[in-house]
C-alpha cells in the first residue's frame, strides 16, 4: 500500500506497563515482528501509554498519517455494556483517517494466553509486604491518636485512605494497594466502630461507610499507580530524547571519522551499559574493529575475532541484522546491525547481548543513534571527497600553470645559450678575447638563471606535495648571508651591497640550504628590479627572541595595488614586477613557504624615501657558554 500510494511505511509499537511482565517468548515474538517490518522497509516507531487507541490516533494526527492498517481480532464484546474492542475505539478516535482492518483468527487465542500468564505471575516480595504492613500500622496509630483527641470517624477514614494511597506509591504492583484497601476497612471496623474490637457494626450507616471507604481507597490507589506508570514512561521518553539530542549535538561538533565513532560509541555504552564493537567500511570490506568495553579489556579478550567478524561481514553484504537474538548466527556474542543510509552502508555495529536481549525501548534508541551515525559518516565522506576534489583541481591548475609558464619562459634563455654556443663552435677563431669572455659570461648567467629556476620549481613541487623535509641545525646567520652572496646574479657588481650585523654572533635554528634559497631569491629580485648603481642593504638583528633579516633597496619600489599579491604563486604583476627574471612568479611564494615552515613570517614594506623592504624572521638558538 505504501508503494502504491507513494507513501512511507511506519510500524508503530505502543508500549504499555504490561511490557514489564511480558515473558521472553512474547518479547521474542515482538522482536521478530519488528524485524519483519524493518525488512519490509518500515520505519519503527515506539510510543508509551496505557490507552493504546489514543496513542495510535495521536501519533497518526501528529505525523500526518492518512491510512492505518491494523489486525482485528474475531472477538467481540462479551457483554452489551462491556469495554469496546481496540478497533472500535480506534475508529471512534480517528474518524478522519482511512482504517484498513485485516481479520486475525489467532489474536483472541494469544490475548487469552497472555491474560492467563499475567494472572499467574508471582508479585509477592518481602519488601512490598513489609511496606504495606507498616503503612497500615502507621495509619492505625494516627487514627488511634485522632480518636483520643475526640475527632470524628470521617477524619480517621481519610487517614486510612491516605495510607492506601502511599502504599500504591511505594509498592511495585497494584495488588498491594487492593489488599491494603480491604485490610484498612477491616482494621477500621475492628478498632474504631461500635462494638470495638469486633468485626460487627451496630450503626446501619456503617456498611455504606465501609463500601465508600473501600471504593475511594481503591480508586485513589489505582490513579496513583497509573500516574506512577505514566511518570516512568515519560521519564523514559525524556531520557531517550536527551540521548538523541546529545548525540546529534556532539556529532555536529566533530568532523573526523575517529571522533564520530568515539562519540557514538560513548553514547551507546552510556545508554545500553553494554560493550560495543564497530567495523567501518574500507574498500568494500570491513576494517579493523574498534572495541569500546564497559568493563575494561576483559570483553575484548573474550571476543572470538574470526567468528564474530564472519557475522559482521554477513551483515555488510546482506544489509540485514544478524547475531544474538536474530535468526542468522544466533549463537554469536553480539547482535550486529548495519550503519546505513538509503545510499550506502558505512559500517557494522555489534552490541554485546549475553543473556539479556535488547528491549523495545533500547532497540528504538539504538536504531535512531545508528541513523545519526550513518548521516555523520556520510557528511564526513562528502566533505572529505569535496576537499580531495578541490585539492586535485588545485594541483591540476598548478601543474597547468607551471607547464605553461615553463614552456614559455625557458625558451629565451635556452635560445640564448644555444645561439652563443653555436657562434663559439662555428666562429671561435674570428672572435677576439673580449667577445669570447662576453659570450661565456652570457652563457653562464643564463645557465645560473636556469639552475635557480629549476631549484625553485623543485622546491615548490615538494611543498605542494608535502615532501619539503626541513633538516634543522644551529647555524651562524652571518655565514648564511655571506654564502648567499656568493651565489647571486653576476650583475651584483653593478650595485652597492652592504651588510649590517649589529649582533656579532647571531645563531639560528634553520635549514641552511633553504634559508640560502630565500636570501638568493630576495637579493636577485633587488638586483633585477633596481637601476644600476642602486644600494641594497642586508640587515640582521635580534628582536624578541627572534632573528630578523631585512633586505632593503632604493629602487622604484612596489605599488600598493601589487603588495597584497606579490607572495601569490605565479603572480608576476602588470609590469613584470615579480621575483622571476621572465615573470614565472615562483620565488616570493617559495620564500614565504620556507620561512613559514620554519615558524617565521615574511612581510613587504616601503623603504623611505623610496624602494622596498622585505623582512623575515627566523627562530633564534640560545647557546650557553661555560668558561
Amino acid at each position: 500500500m505504501a508503494e502504491a500510494f507513494s507513501g512511507t511505511f511506519t510500524a508503530l509499537y505502543v508500549e504499555t506497563s504490561e511490557y514489564s511482565v511480558m515473558d521472553e517468548e512474547d518479547k521474542k515474538r515482538l522482536r521478530n515482528h519488528m524485524h519483519l517490518a524493518r525488512q519490509s522497509g518500515a520505519k519503527i516507531e515506539t510510543v508509551y501509554g496505557e490507552d493504546i487507541a489514543f496513542q495510535i490516533s495521536e501519533f497518526a494526527r501528529l505525523s500526518g498519517v492518512t491510512k492505518l492498517v491494523i489486525g482485528r481480532s474475531i472477538a467481540t464484546r462479551r457483554f452489551p455494556l462491556g469495554k469496546p474492542t481496540l478497533t472500535d475505539r480506534l475508529i471512534t478516535q480517528a474518524p478522519n483517517i482511512e482504517i484498513y482492518i485485516i481479520p486475525d483468527s489467532t489474536s483472541e487465542m494469544v490475548y487469552q494466553v497472555n491474560k492467563a500468564k499475567k494472572k499467574s505471575e508471582h508479585f509477592w516480595n518481602g519488601k512490598d509486604i513489609v511496606n504495606s504492613i507498616e503503612m497500615i500500622l502507621a495509619a492505625s496509630a494516627i487514627g488511634f491518636y485522632f480518636w483520643k483527641l475526640g475527632l470524628s470517624e470521617s477524619n480517621i477514614v481519610m487517614v486510612y485512605i491516605l495510607g492506601v494511597l502511599f502504599t500504591s506509591v511505594i509498592t511495585t504492583h497494584q495488588i498491594y494497594s487492593l489488599i491494603s484497601s480491604v485490610v484498612s476497612v477491616i482494621v477500621f471496623n475492628f478498632l474504631f466502630t461500635e462494638p470495638r474490637f469486633t468485626l460487627f457494626a451496630y450503626d446501619k450507616d456503617y456498611p455504606i461507610t465501609f463500601l465508600t471507604m473501600f471504593v475511594v481507597a481503591f480508586l485513589t490507589s489505582s490513579l496513583a499507580i497509573k500516574l506512577k506508570r505514566q511518570a516512568k514512561q515519560a521519564a523514559q521518553a525524556a531520557y531517550r530524547t536527551k540521548i538523541l539530542f546529545d548525540t546529534n549535538q556532539l556529532l555536529e561538533r566533530v568532523n573526523e571519522r575517529d571522533e564520530i565513532i568515539s562519540v557514538t560509541a560513548s553514547q551507546l555504552t552510556k545508554l545500553l551499559n553494554r560493550s560495543i564493537v564497530i567495523y567501518l567500511i574500507e574498500k568494500n570490506d570491513l576494517s579493523k574493529p574498534d572495541f569500546f568495553s564497559v568493563d575494561g579489556k576483559t570483553w575484548e579478550k573474550e571476543y572470538d575475532f574470526e567468528k564474530e567478524k564472519e557475522v559482521a561481514s554477513w551483515v555488510l553484504h546482506h544489509n540485514k541484522h544478524a547475531g544474538a537474538t536474530a535468526e542468522n548466527y544466533s549463537d554469536s556474542s553480539c547482535l550486529y546491525l548495519s550503519v546505513r543510509t538509503s545510499k550506502a552502508v558505512y559500517g557494522v555495529v555489534g552490541i554485546e547481548i549475553s543473556d539479556k536481549p535488547l528491549d523495545s525501548f533500547e532497540n528504538s534508541i539504538l536504531l535512531s543513534i545508528l541513523g545519526e551515525l550513518a548521516l555523520a559518516l556520510e557528511n564526513e565522506k562528502n566533505a572529505r571527497e569535496k576537499a580531495e576534489a578541490a585539492l586535485l583541481a588545485q594541483k591540476e591548475q598548478l601543474r597547468s600553470n607551471l607547464l605553461r609558464s615553463i614552456s614559455h619562459d625557458l625558451r629565451t634563455p635556452l635560445t640564448s645559450i644555444s645561439g652563443n654556443v653555436s657562434n663559439l663552435l662555428s666562429n671561435e677563431d674570428r672572435f677576439d678575447e673580449k667577445t669570447k669572455v662576453q659570450l661565456y659570461s652570457d652563457i653562464y648567467d643564463d645557465t645560473m638563471w636556469l639552475i635557480n629556476l629549476v631549484e625553485n620549481i623543485l622546491s615548490v613541487t615538494r611543498i605542494d606535495e608535502g615532501r619539503l623535509n626541513i633538516r634543522l641545525s644551529t647555524e651562524l646567520l652571518d655565514e648564511i648571508v655571506t654564502e648567499s652572496l656568493q651565489h647571486i646574479s653576476r650583475q651584483k657588481s653593478e650595485h652597492e651591497i652592504l651588510v649590517k650585523s649589529p649582533d656579532e654572533f647571531l645563531l639560528v635554528k634553520v635549514d641552511a640550504s633553504l634559508i640560502m634559497q630565500v636570501m638568493i631569491n630576495l637579493l636577485n629580485n633587488a638586483i633585477k628590479y633596481t637601476q644600476k648603481g642602486s644600494r641594497i642593504v642586508i640587515t640582521t638583528k635580534k628582536q624578541d627572541r627572534q632573528a630578523v633579516v631585512q633586505i632593503a633597496d632604493n629602487g622604484p619600489g612596489i605599488s600598493d595595488e601589487m603588495k597584497p599579491f606579490v607572495f601569490d604563486l605565479f603572480y608576476s604583476g602588470a609590469k613584470s614586477m615579480a621575483d622571476s627574471r621572465r615573470s614565472l612568479g615562483l620565488g616570493l611564494s617559495l620564500c614565504k613557504s620556507i620561512v613559514e615552515a620554519h615558524g617565521g613570517t615574511i612581510v613587504l614594506s616601503d623603504n623611505v624615501p623610496n624602494g622596498a623592504v622585505f623582512t623575515f624572521t627566523l627562530p633564534i638558538e640560545e647557546v650557553d657558554l661555560h668558561e
